[in-house]
């Protein structure tokens, strides 16, 4: 007798993750650019979580605007951006009384194929994103694909080589303060050579590399004034002295670490497992023992594993992690469907149009 198949991003995950979720009042947000969505993860009672995944092709960084309730997505070829309607979320047509956040698409920046992976509101209202492909950190407006923002010092010129595989970004007083990349090479795809021993961490206001010697740097963050990041190739959460480049290895997590973000004290970090076929990632070290999908939840004052969600199908690989405050049920609609042109958000009003 054949066991019955698994249904589309089936789960599991520890007892604890529904209620600590209600108490931190938040729903989980992770992007997966191997299986094109955004899912939205949330308590649906205290004992079970509920799932809302949504296409979007290549899905990468999620940028958030708190102010003025905007998420922003990158994908293949262009950044969306999305503002929220409680309101519009009341109504739902397919499911009223459902949700409690709606983010309708707004608006489209067309930047062209060009890698982009962390992705960051500025204090200007301006979006940043670091922009792989050409090694820089850029602006997106609507006059130009992308605006040259900084570049590593050790990058002569800008072009599409991705030279250093530059991916990270962390953001302090609303401007681009530091960032991650796998080498400090100047040629094509030279960061694919000695890969687990040559990242650095950039001061961008000095362009200056803090630390170097660093296993496949991403996600740098800054938590209460401190600055972390995570070492992918070593599955190691560490923290960095910007002073004078020493770090401490906060956990060792066993897996492909790349994604996190901070709610309270808690630390989400998205977990992904390596691409067999790769002839970059197979021969990592650790490539038997990165074969997870999923989330742990670190509490970060006691450096203790508070709990896990792991993928059993669709989803073997995660880029971003970010927690939405405030949003017990949130829902978002793309533009690949037509749901979105039935909601109208006017200001002091919104419609939902009758069929």
């Amino acid at each position: 007798m054949t066991k019955p198949s698994l249904a589309p991003f089936s789960c599991q995950y520890t007892p604890q993750i529904p209620e600590l979720l209600q108490q931190l009042n938040c729903s989980i947000a992770i992007s997966t650019y191997q299986a094109g969505k955004v899912v939205f993860i949330s308590a649906k009672d205290a004992n079970s979580l509920i799932q809302l995944p949504r296409n979007f092709e290549k899905a990468m960084g999620i940028a958030e605007d708190k102010k003025n309730d905007k998420i922003a997505i990158a994908c293949k070829e262009e950044i969306v951006v999305f503002s929220n309607s409680p309101e519009l979320a009341l109504f739902y047509p397919k499911a009223p009384n459902k949700y409690d956040a709606l983010y309708m698409p707004r608006n489209t920046f067309h930047t062209g194929a060009i890698d982009i992976h962390d992705l960051s509101f500025g204090n200007d209202g301006k979006l940043y994103a670091v922009n792989t492909l050409f090694s820089t950190i850029v602006k997106i407006d609507d006059n130009y694909n992308f605006t040259p923002y900084w570049k590593p010092a050790f990058i002569d010129r800008i072009v599409s080589e991705d030279r250093c595989h530059l991916n990270g970004m962390a953001m302090k007083n609303g401007k681009p303060k530091y960032a991650t990349a796998f080498n400090k090479g100047n040629s094509a795809q030279s960061w694919r050579k000695d890969i687990t021993k040559t990242g650095v961490l950039i001061d961008v206001e000095e362009n200056k590399i803090i630390t170097d010697g660093l296993a496949m740097p991403h996600t740098p963050r800054i938590f209460n004034n401190e600055l972390y990041l995570l070492l992918s190739a070593k599955g190691e959460l560490i923290k960095v002295n910007t002073q004078n480049g020493d770090y401490e290895v906060i956990l060792k997590i066993e897996g492909f670490v790349r994604g996190m973000c901070l709610c309270n004290d808690y630390l989400f970090i998205g977990l992904s497992k390596l691409r067999k076929n790769s002839s970059t990632f197979s021969k990592l070290p650790f490539a038997e023992k990165a074969n997870e999908a999923g989330i742990i939840i670190i509490h970060l004052p006691t450096k203790s594993i508070s709990g896990k969600i792991s993928y059993l199908t669709s989803l073997d690989e995660i880029y971003d992690v970010h927690i939405l405050e405030n949003k017990k049920r949130p829902n978002i609609l793309n533009t690949m469907s037509d749901d979105h042109k039935d909601g109208l958000m006017i200001p002091n009003t919104t419609f939902w149009r009758k069929k």
